[in-house]
């Protein structure tokens, strides 16, 4: 059986679940009326939901204590279910398809009903604190017979948990099975269901989504702890229909990588060009961790962010001429099983900045280089090779003097005695830092800084699209220009080393 798309329907009502049903059944294979967090004067008409959604329908009824919203006894439970199940109509799109039933649910009497319609058993194992262990036995022993589907979600402490899904998926490949691991460590399970072996593909709304009932706001927020895509983005971001277990899988490896758009790119370009492959997310604390996975499942290439530009050059055999002038690597490529770094970061942001100064160059200009980290060495280095003279502000002094003398700069501590230096350097101002970016949209790295309108200013951030610092500045009349560019041809850059083919926008 194919991976199966299923979006799962947690609104109080039935009319509203069909409401949101019909939003985005060309996305979905089937749907899961998740009966928990239905109101209970809803109750009586679980049996016909099947008939109205037109589509083929999973029974949950999660207790809480699994993550679900059920917060009666097993008993009222086992009615609950009874409900939905009772009556089974000869023609099986009238009946419920499947029905997830815990690993401690044994009810003979449910299971002789669903078993006497072919309708199928999911049956599960969540654990919403832990990961889980001893996954390829647990696979084994969860099914009661060859007619149902093992299901094992857990939330994971760290990628190395992802990993052991993907590990423990290559032994179980003659099992029914669908395993996930939630949050958002555990994206890339969602994304590579199909490569997984994963059946079912667990799916919900997104949180801006017009059919978002206000009384869903619970739900909703549950869902994000649980880490669940939207259907449009599996389809139109993930190109999820396409994925096997033959596809190539690159991916953005960083933390806490709360916003990227760089899947977005890499995926329409292998859209575009009909190619079997595959760009994801990949969170992880360590660039160890990192390495373990990729490995594990193969990955041939990946964009490297925040904050491993300069911890990974341990993990490589081999770096570029670029890499080893600015102490940073933002692409890493595998070769005969060695990783070999390069830096796309320079050419992006050279041709960024080309194009947002409509300058071939930074004759004249004095430019002001806010922070030393990985991106900032790129940056730098770019403005170097574009002939700018510039000084480095940094909240730790040592760091700023040594990115500085590197390159034959001057140097300053980011703070409000260093005013006058950065009034002095202040034709372009590039902001390299992290402050700003999702979740901390507050911060503002030069606030003690009134702009004159005067300047040109490049924020390294995308997301959001306007920095604070980026709108202090557009609104003192400043040209300004937020990271996309430069991210969209670093990203142009990296296509070409993962695939050796230009990108076609």
């Amino acid at each position: 059986m194919s991976t199966k798309i299923c979006l799962t329907l947690t609104a109080p009502t039935l009319r509203q679940n069909l409401e949101i049903l019909e939003r985005y059944r060309k996305y979905i294979d089937i749907v899961e009326l998740r009966a928990d967090w239905l109101s209970a004067n809803e109750y009586p008409y679980i049996r016909s939901f099947p008939k109205l959604a037109g589509l083929p329908c999973i029974l949950t009824i999660r207790r809480e204590s699994d993550g679900g919203n059920f917060s009666g006894g097993e008993g009222s439970r086992t009615v609950l279910f009874a409900r939905g199940l009772a009556f089974a109509d000869t023609d099986p799109c009238k009946n419920f398809a499947y029905v997830d039933l815990e690993e401690d649910f044994q009810i003979s009497s449910i299971e002789e009903v669903v078993r006497g319609f072919n309708i199928k058993i999911i049956r599960s194992l969540h654990n919403m604190r832990n990961p889980v262990t001893n996954l390829e036995s647990l696979i084994h022993n969860l099914r009661k017979g060859k007619d149902e589907i093992a299901k094992i979600a857990f939330m994971p402490k760290t990628l190395s948990d992802v990993t052991s899904i993907f590990r423990a998926a290559k032994s179980c490949r003659n099992e029914e099975f669908t395993m996930i691991a939630m949050g958002p460590l555990g994206i890339p399970t969602r994304i590579l269901a199909p490569f997984l072996g994963s059946q079912i593909a667990y799916c919900s709304i997104p949180e801006d989504d017009p059919t978002l009932y206000p009384d869903q706001t619970e739900s909703a927020g549950r869902r994000n702890i649980i880490g669940q895509l939207d259907p449009v983005t599996l389809n139109e971001v993930y190109n999820f229909r396409n994925i096997d277990r033959d596809t190539e899988i690159f991916g953005i490896a960083g933390y806490p990588l709360e916003a990227t758009s760089s899947p977005l790119i890499h995926n329409k370009g292998y859209r575009k060009q009909g190619r079997n492959a595959v760009y994801i997310p990949i969170r992880a604390e360590t660039i160890e961790e990192i390495f373990d996975f990729a490995d594990e499942i193969g990955i041939k290439g990946m964009s490297v962010t925040h904050p491993f530009k300069e911890k990974v050059l341990s993990n490589l055999v081999e770096i570029s001429a670029e890499t080893g002038e600015t102490g940073a690597s933002n692409t890493v490529l595998k070769y005969n099983n060695e990783w070999k770094g390069f830096n796309t970061d320079i050419s992006g942001f050279t041709k960024a900045l080309q194009e947002f100064l409509d300058m071939k160059d930074l004759r004249h200009m004095k430019v002001a280089i806010i922070g030393a980290g990985g991106a900032s060495r790129a940056i730098t280095l770019a403005v170097k090779r574009l002939k700018g003279k510039a000084c480095i502000f940094n909240r730790t002094p040592e760091k700023a003097k040594a990115l500085a003398e590197t390159f034959g700069f001057q140097w300053a501590p980011l703070e409000k005695a260093s005013l006058p230096k950065l009034e002095k350097y202040s034709d372009l101002i590039i902001q390299t830092t992290s402050a700003g970016m999702l979740p901390d949209t507050g911060k503002d790295p030069i606030d003690f800084y009134t702009f004159t309108g005067s300047e040109a200013v490049y924020d390294a951030i995308y997301v959001p699209e306007k920095t604070k610092m980026l709108r202090r500045a557009e609104q003192a009349g400043c040209r300004v220009c937020n990271g996309w560019t430069m991210l969209k041809y670093q990203a142009y850059d990296q296509y070409r080393l993962f695939t050796g083919e230009n990108y076609e926008e």
